[in-house]
């Protein structure tokens, strides 16, 4: 599976994004997609994730109420709308891929299979 993370940028604190995750190489629905984001001299951290089919959906503390996953399936694509954004939200957005699990998402990189290449995503206050 290959992973294309997209829609990074710079942007004002209050300000909103969307990334996308575009998916290549297995059968989409079939594997939960994950978000994590790793800020300079920090470990990576998980921030949203979603199954296979999209009726589930997970988040971090941090972000609930302010970032929204969701994925669609026809488009092997994967988008992380991220709202009122925050100086600390800055960091590297990566999506991953979970092969062994098609409902719950780990929060654990560990867990994770395939990743993107990450999208910067910098917020100024």
């Amino acid at each position: 599976v290959q992973l294309q993370a997209s829609g990074g940028g710079l942007v004002q604190a209050g300000g909103s994004l969307r990334l996308s995750c575009a998916a290549s190489g297995r059968t989409f629905r079939l594997y939960v997609m994950g978000w994590f984001r790793q800020a300079p001299g920090k470990e990576r951290e998980f921030v949203a994730g979603i199954s296979g089919s999209g009726g589930s959906t997970y988040y971090a503390d941090s972000v609930k109420g302010r970032f929204t996953v969701s994925r669609d399936n026809a488009k092997n694509t994967g988008y992380l709308q991220v709202n009122n954004l925050k100086p600390e939200d800055t960091a590297v957005y990566y999506c991953a891929a979970d092969f062994d699990s098609l409902v719950k998402a780990g929060t654990d990189p560990r867990e994770y299979d395939n990743w993107g290449q990450g999208t910067q995503v910098t917020v100024s206050s």
